[in-house]
């Protein structure tokens, strides 16, 4: 430990501007205290510089010379980013210690960029007086702040503002202005000696604090020395490292005398048996570069044996000077094994999955980063699996979370008996896993444990009495091929992993580059889109439906088209699950309804508007009040509104659904059934909701005039069923005489396709009604 009378109350100017050293230790630590001061204003002095010439360069670009002010520009970035960036690379922001060569390299540094700015004056506006004056006030600007990011090193703030301001009264005692010239001369040399002045009660007060730490620390020390109920002790070196004065609570923690351990090397006495060997752990190799650069350390952890065991100690000291010159040092140490296994403890909690048992998301990342390594290391190849499970949302939902975590647990025992050892098994979150492979070349192992899972986890599970069935869909990418880190590897694995999904699940992926083209796709089309509708991009066409006896006008379709002024015309098929997927289907929604009951009101009064509608609009508590405010604001009449849904929306919380469509036919308003057929059809939805329209799918009307029998039987029964309900049918995508004259022998009622019309702007669709009686061509 430092006596505290080494360092000089008030110091001299010497050791002030840093030109001389006091020859102790603790003039170290003062100057690594002024060094600590200005590293922490490291980044705003870089955001002023960036600042300053930016101003710099907008007011003279078109005035100074283009390339000179690039150049000096340039000068000035690189100066100011190659002293932020060797702080960066010291990886150190605060240090304990400073030399007089770390001070002088610091105030060379505030030099060469004062030189550098001291340029822009003489070079840059030498002609032109106007741009001296802004250059002039930037410099002025640079020089205060310098005195305030500078002023704890005087002799850099000193240069900084000498430099910059001899250039700057230079530069306008040229230019024929010697009262601006004299005020800049004596403006630099005010900052300058104000500069000295703080810099130098910053030495005094860092000076005496220190002499003050010291002091307390001396007597904490001796307090923990002699405190009977505390568990710690001293212990103290002379110049070679050995113990001294061994006190006998050390020597009891080793269980050892005092005698036995005297002028011992303490290293020796740390390592034990292991000194012979010279394989030590890692704290202890920084304990001895602490001990051979005579640093301080605070809470250093080691472990020691003691009596076969291995305990784990904690030490603190300072090194010990007497008149300037090093003898040893003094510190306190304790035992910290029992807080040590409690940390353990906590870590593995940390690290692993509490329901499944399973690493969690950190320690798959982690050794999915080791793992990484080692491909990169040796060139070779490692996977990474993403694991989803399908329909789990809806177990977790419909039966709650209990069951749903009863489940995740019974898919993680499933999942530990697929893994073989190189392979590490995790749980994410929620209803994702992830496997981390070593052996990524073995293309073969992958797909095949990837076939496992899936059919492993699609196996039913017995949870409390209730037969569950799941699936799981899986993504992999390689590494380091489809990712360089961790981040990129585990995006490229859940790009294949949404391929999956997307194909409907039940499914394995792998990873390819088009998949990132295809996402970043995505990204920029959903980013347009939430801002189309404010834009006025979208806009919204009508499609006729027409009578299949006569062809006459019945209704129109109002399908969303969008515009984009770069994109050009973008398919529904690829903005709209964009909309479901963000939720912007329901604003987008409403503002279709909104525009397609003002358009109908110009049509005649027997011609109605089917409007299609999402669940994420049923789901809204407000969207009744949506269609009220909408038939109201266009004078509509509710029996000429149609809304169109399909049997997906009973897929998320039917009965909130069926409550929303019922208050919809108590208005008055016509609903439609769109896709009947296609996807998740059941009798129960049109035994609870009283539709008018079933739709017939165009897959069935295409298939159907191929004459395939089961497509014809379909719709015949779909027809008979519609007829039995007293509901009407409509058939889609009718585009030739043949798939009408068919549909129309079946008994379809209404027909819609490109035979009739396509979808129109709102003009076109009115100029149909030009001959009220007139029939679709």
């Amino acid at each position: 430990m430092t006596a505290p009378t080494d360092a000089p109350a008030t110091p001299g100017w010497g050791q002030v501007l840093g030109l001389n050293d006091a020859g102790g230790a603790d003039w170290g630590r003062v100057r690594a205290a002024q060094l600590n001061a200005i590293r922490k204003l490291a980044p705003v002095r870089i955001a002023v510089t960036a600042m300053g010439v930016a101003a710099v360069c907008g007011a003279l670009s078109g005035h100074a010379s283009t390339w000179m002010l690039a150049v000096w520009a340039l000068a000035v970035t690189a100066t100011a980013g190659h002293s932020f960036y060797r702080k960066l690379r010291e990886g150190r922001w605060q240090i304990s210690s400073a030399s007089l060569r770390d001070l002088h390299t610091e105030s060379a540094w505030a030099a060469i960029m004062a030189l550098v700015w001291a340029t822009a004056p003489l070079l840059l506006a030498r002609d032109n007086p106007t741009d001296l004056m802004i250059v002039w006030v930037v410099c002025v600007t640079m020089m205060s702040g310098a005195a305030m990011g500078l002023s704890v090193l005087p002799l850099a703030t000193m240069a900084y503002q000498l430099i910059v301001g001899g250039s700057l009264a230079f530069a306008t005692w040229r230019v024929g202005e010697p009262l601006v010239a004299l005020i800049a001369g004596i403006y630099a040399a005010g900052m300058a000696f104000s500069a000295l002045a703080s810099g130098r009660n910053f030495v005094i007060h860092e000076a005496q604090q220190l002499q003050l730490d010291e002091k307390n620390e001396v007597v904490s020390l001796l307090l923990r020395e002699f405190d009977d109920k505390g568990g710690d002790w001293m212990w103290q070196t002379d110049a070679g490292k050995c113990l001294t004065h061994v006190s006998p609570r050390f020597a009891i923690a080793l269980g050892l005398q005092p005698e036995a351990l005297e002028a011992r090397p303490l290293l020796q006495v740390l390592a034990g048996a292991r000194w012979e060997t010279g394989d030590f752990h890692a704290s202890l190799h920084e304990l001895a570069e602490k001990l051979k650069r005579r640093e301080a350390f605070s809470d250093l952890t080691i472990p020691v044996e003691v009596g076969g065991e291995v305990h784990w100690w904690e030490l603190s000291a300072s090194p010990r000077f007497e008149d300037g010159t090093f003898s040893g040092f003094r510190g306190v140490g304790s035992d910290v094994t029992a807080a040590r296994h409690a940390a353990d403890k906590i870590n593995q909690m940390a690290r692993f999955d509490p329901l499944t048992g399973l690493p969690n998301r950190l320690h798959v990342n982690d050794a999915l980063a080791a793992t990484l390594a080692q491909a990169h290391k040796w060139k070779s190849r490692c996977a990474f699996l993403m694991i989803d499970l399908d329909r789990f949302k809806a177990i977790n939902d419909t039966l709650g979370h209990p069951i749903g975590d009863r489940l995740l647990m019974r898919v993680a025992e499933r999942l530990r008996g697929l893994i073989k050892d190189g392979e590490t098994c995790g749980r994410l979150g929620g209803d994702e896993f992830g496997v981390v492979m070593a052996d990524g070349a073995n293309t073969a192992r992958i797909e095949a444990l990837s076939r496992a899972i899936i059919d492993t986890l699609s196996r039913p599970y017995e949870v409390d009495e209730h037969t569950l069935y799941i699936g799981a869909s899986v993504g992999y990418a390689l590494g380091p091929r489809d990712g360089q880190t961790v981040e990129t590897l585990v995006r490229s694995a859940d790009l294949a992993l949404y391929r999956s999904k997307d194909g409907g699940g039940g499914s394995f992926y792998a990873y390819e580059p088009q998949l990132h083209s295809h996402a970043e796709e995505r990204r920029v089309l959903e980013i347009a889109l939430r801002k189309a509708l404010e834009r006025n991009q979208l806009t919204v066409h009508y499609q006729p439906v027409v009578t299949a006896d006569s062809g006459s006008i019945e209704s129109f379709e109002a399908l969303l088209r969008w515009t984009h002024p770069e994109l050009g015309n973008i398919s529904p098929a690829k903005f709209v699950p964009i909309a479901e997927d963000t939720r912007l289907i329901g604003p987008i929604g409403d503002w279709v309804l909104m525009t397609a009951c003002q358009e109908a009101r110009n049509w005649p009064d027997h011609v109605r508007i089917a409007v299609n509608v999402s669940a994420e609009q049923l789901m809204n508590g407000n969207f009744v009040a949506t269609v009220v405010q909408a038939l109201a604001r266009s004078g509509l009449p509710a029996n000429r509104l149609e809304l169109e849904v399909t049997e997906s929306v009973f897929l998320r919380e039917g009965s909130a659904v069926t409550e929303t469509l019922d208050k919809l036919l108590s208005l008055g308003i016509r609903l439609s059934l769109d896709d009947f057929g296609t996807g998740y059809s059941s009798l129960g939805y049109l035994a609870k909701i009283r539709f008018n329209t079933i739709k017939i799918d165009r897959s069935f009307v295409t298939a159907a005039a191929k004459n395939t029998p089961e497509a014809i039987a379909i719709i015949r029964a779909v027809v008979t069923l519609a007829q039995s309900l007293d509901m009407s049918t409509t058939a889609e995508g009718i585009e030739t005489e043949r798939e009408l004259t068919l549909l129309r022998d079946l008994g379809a009622k209404k027909i819609q396709g490109y035979l009739f019309g396509r979808p129109m702007p709102a003009r076109d669709a009115l100029k149909l009604f030009d001959n009220r009686d007139r029939a679709v061509a």
